[in-house]
């Protein structure tokens, strides 16, 4: 009897993101389920380059819908953007969310250089170059924070959208959502990029992604679904 519990509990454990990840065909699908109307605001030529294999599949437009519906139909006051690098996608979240303010946090790059930031680190960028997309157009709705989130303590208030981009690695992922939910109201939103358990056996660093969201259910982190675009690589949580 013990052996059969103990088979049932890992089971259980070995599919849940079977059993918690929904998959949505378009982006309107999305919309009618959370009732959202409001329209996003983006130039398809910016995010439908194929530069890598990462990109098949239209991903970076794939991306760019589920972050835009979301901050330009959550009203939010704050939005917290972990993972700046050159600060694109903060200028995205900055012109569908003019209303909110975005803060955005970037690891130094001597942290990355001295084995502080993980390995699934996109790019060690110096500090000239960290959003220096954003910071050319002069936007005003954005703070910019160089800081490790590995010891980083979220001090910005309530938080109603955080979009986790930085370390991709299993431990950060799950250090940095653990954080961000204590500072978020039921009814917020919590994005992670690189998250789509269809494509974990692809590409290591989605895997480990999915690990630690595996992880957050065990404990009890999050409860709820979580929704994928078809061919994105962002999950998309409520908390309830």
């Amino acid at each position: 009897m013990i052996f059969r519990k103990i088979k049932n509990k890992l089971f259980k454990d070995k599919n849940i993101l079977d059993s918690k990840v929904i998959e949505a065909n378009n982006i309107e699908e999305i919309n009618k389920h959370f009732g959202w109307m409001e329209k996003i605001n983006f130039k398809k030529d910016g995010v439908s380059n194929y530069q890598y294999l990462e990109d098949i599949n239209e991903r970076r437009l794939r991306d760019a819908e589920v972050l835009g519906t979301v901050v330009c139909n959550a009203y939010s006051k704050t939005i917290l953007e972990i993972g700046t690098s050159t600060g694109a996608t903060t200028v995205y979240l900055a012109k569908n969310a003019p209303q909110s303010h975005i803060f955005t946090v970037n690891i130094p790059a001597k942290d990355i250089y001295n084995g502080k930031g993980g390995i699934n680190t996109t790019i060690a960028l110096e500090e000239a170059e960290i959003g220096k997309e954003y910071k050319k157009l002069g936007l005003e709705n954005i703070t910019q924070i160089y800081e490790n989130t590995a010891t980083w303590e979220p001090n910005i208030g309530k938080i109603d959208v955080a979009f986790i981009d930085g370390s991709h690695d299993t431990k950060f992922v799950f250090n940095d959502t653990v954080k961000v939910l204590k500072n978020m109201p039921s009814g917020s939103f919590i994005m992670w990029h690189d998250f789509n358990p269809a494509l974990r056996k692809k590409f290591h660093w989605i895997d480990d992604v999915c690990k630690a969201i595996e992880i957050l259910y065990r404990k009890d982190y999050l409860s709820d679904r979580i929704f994928v675009l078809k061919d994105s690589w962002i999950g998309l949580y409520r908390v309830p």
